[in-house]
C-alpha cells in the first residue's frame, strides 16, 4: 500500500469519508495542525515500523499518558476546574489519555516543537495562513527546534531526578512565570480567574454568557453554540442534571470546538445558583462540558498494554485525568447515554491555550523564550508521568539513567519524523483535491 491509500485508511478509519467533516478543513491550515487532527497515524506508524522508538525505551515502567502530547496541549488553567483559583501551567488535554509508554508523549511532544518552527516560518513568508500575526517578525528555525528538543528532555529528565530525591516533588506545580513569553499569558489567566480583574469579562464564563434582566443564559453565537430544541433540552436535562453540582441555568450544543474531537457530539451546560441571578451569583456559576467520547488514539492499534486500558473511553479519560493532575477538576465524571460515553468536567474560567504563534514568534522567541516554553512543558509533563505511581520512584530511576543514553537519538528520532508529517501533510492535501 502506498503511503498517499495508507494515511486515507488511518484517517478515514476514525473521522469516516475524506473531507466529510470541518476537521479535515482546519487540518489543511498547516503540517502543525494537521499533526493535531491525525493522532492515530503517529500510532499506526509505530505499531507499523514507520516510527521506532528507542528500544531502551520500553524498558521503562508504564505511566498514565496524554496520548496525543503536542505543544498546543499544554497551558495555564485553573486546578480544580472552575472550582479552584491557583493558576497553573500544564497538560491540558486528556482525551486520548491511556496508560502506555512515556515514549509515546516525550517523542510526539518533540516533533510539535520542530512543527511548531514550520508554522511560524510558514506564516511568515505567507505559505500558511494565520490571523493576527504581525508581519516582519522574526521566527523560530529548526535549529531553535532541535535545542528546545534538547532543553525539553533535560528539564524532563531533571524532574525526574528530583522526584528519586524527594518523592514529595510530584505534589509540585508550575504556578508561577516569572519572565519571558509565557508571562503574559500566564497574567492574561490570572486576570480571568474567579477573583481577576477581567472575571466578568474575559473569562470562559463572561465570554460565553450573558445577563438578560435577572436571567442567564448562552449568547447568540452562530459560530459556536447551536440552540436546542426544547425536546432536546429536556431530555439532556434529564439524564445530566444529577452530575451537575447545582442548577442546570441554560444548554447548549458546542459546534466547531477542537481539532482532533472537532466531530464529537458535545454540550455546555450552564450551572449556578436557581433564578434570581445578580453580580453577586455570577461568581458562583460555571460552564460544565459534556463531550462524547470515542477511544483513545494509541489504543486503536495498542490493545493489550494494560487492563486499565479496557475501561470505556470516558471512564479511562476521567481515570487518567485524576492521576495526571496534582488537584483534578472537582466535576469530573463519565455517563453512558444513547450508546456512547460522555464526558462530563468543568470548563476552567481561566484557562489559557497556546497556539504556534503565542512561542515562536517574535524577538522574545528567538532570543531563548521557545527553549523556555519546551523546558516548562518538560517539567509540567515529567510531573504528570510521575504521579502514576505515588507509592514508588522505580519509573523515575530508570527514567533519568535512559534519557541520558537515549538523548541523541531521540533528537534523530523525533527530526525524522517530523520531516515525515510534512510529505504527509502535502499527501493529505491532494488526497482532498481529488475528492
Amino acid at each position: 500500500m502506498n503511503r498517499g491509500d495508507y494515511l486515507r485508511e488511518q484517517i478515514e478509519s476514525i473521522d469516516g469519508p475524506l473531507g466529510g467533516t470541518p476537521k479535515h478543513s482546519k487540518m489543511t491550515t498547516s503540517p502543525f495542525v494537521f499533526y493535531r487532527g491525525t493522532a492515530q497515524v503517529f500510532y499506526a506508524d509505530i505499531a507499523n515500523g514507520v516510527l521506532c522508538l528507542p528500544k531502551a525505551m520500553e524498558t521503562l515502567p508504564l505511566v498514565c499518558v496524554m496520548g496525543d502530547c503536542h505543544a498546543s496541549n499544554f497551558g495555564f488553567l485553573t486546578e480544580e476546574g472552575s472550582h479552584g483559583d491557583q493558576v497553573i501551567f500544564a497538560p491540558n488535554d486528556f482525551d486520548d489519555a491511556c496508560i502506555g509508554p512515556a515514549a509515546w508523549d516525550i517523542v510526539r511532544f518533540m516533533v510539535s516543537l520542530a512543527l511548531t518552527a514550520d508554522h511560524c516560518e510558514g506564516v511568515q513568508n505567507n505559505r500558511y495562513a494565520s490571523e493576527g500575526v504581525k508581519s516582519g517578525k522574526p521566527s523560530i528555525s529548526q535549529s531553535d527546534a532541535t535545542a528546545a528538543m534538547a532543553q525539553f528532555l533535560h528539564s524532563y529528565s531533571a524532574l525526574c531526578s528530583r522526584v528519586t530525591e524527594s518523592p514529595a516533588v510530584i505534589y509540585e506545580a508550575i504556578d508561577q512565570i516569572p519572565a519571558g513569553k509565557l508571562k503574559k499569558l500566564y497574567e492574561k489567566a490570572c486576570r480571568r480567574s474567579a477573583w481577576g480583574d477581567d472575571f466578568t469579562t474575559k473569562s470562559a464564563l463572561a465570554k460565553a454568557v450573558e445577563m438578560k434582566g435577572n436571567r442567564l443564559s448562552f449568547k447568540n453565537l452562530s459560530d459556536k453554540f447551536v440552540p436546542l430544541s426544547p425536546s432536546h433540552y429536556q431530555e439532556l436535562e434529564s439524564a445530566f442534571a444529577p452530575y451537575m453540582d447545582e442548577d442546570v441555568v441554560d444548554i447548549v450544543q458546542r459546534a466547531n470546538a477542537g481539532t482532533g474531537s472537532v466531530n464529537m457530539g458535545r454540550y455546555y451546560f450552564l450551572v449556578g445558583p436557581a433564578h434570581p441571578h445578580d453580580e453577586t451569583s455570577f461568581a458562583r456559576c460555571h460552564i460544565v462540558e459534556v463531550k462524547q467520547q470515542r477511544k483513545a488514539a494509541p489504543l486503536h492499534y495498542f490493545t493489550d498494554l494494560c487492563p486499565v486500558n479496557s475501561l470505556n473511553a470516558a471512564h479511562l479519560t476521567a481515570r487518567c485525568q485524576r492521576k495526571m493532575q496534582r488537584r483534578p477538576d472537582l466535576l469530573l465524571d463519565e455517563v453512558e447515554w444513547k450508546n456512547a460515553h460522555w464526558l462530563i468536567r468543568s470548563r476552567h474560567h481561566a484557562k489559557v491555550g497556546i497556539d504556534p504563534e503565542d512561542i515562536g514568534i517574535g524577538n522574545k522567541a528567538v532570543s531563548g523564550s521557545f527553549s523556555e516554553f519546551a523546558a516548562y512543558c518538560g517539567k509540567a509533563l515529567a510531573l504528570a508521568h510521575c504521579r502514576a505511581d505515588r507509592r514508588s520512584t522505580v519509573f523515575e530511576q530508570q527514567c533519568v539513567a535512559t534519557l541520558c543514553e537515549q538523548e541523541t537519538t531521540l533528537l534523530e528520532t523525533a527530526t525524522k519524523y517530523y520531516q515525515q508529517v510534512v510529505l504527509d501533510y502535502q499527501l493529505f492535501k491532494d488526497l482532498l483535491q481529488q475528492q
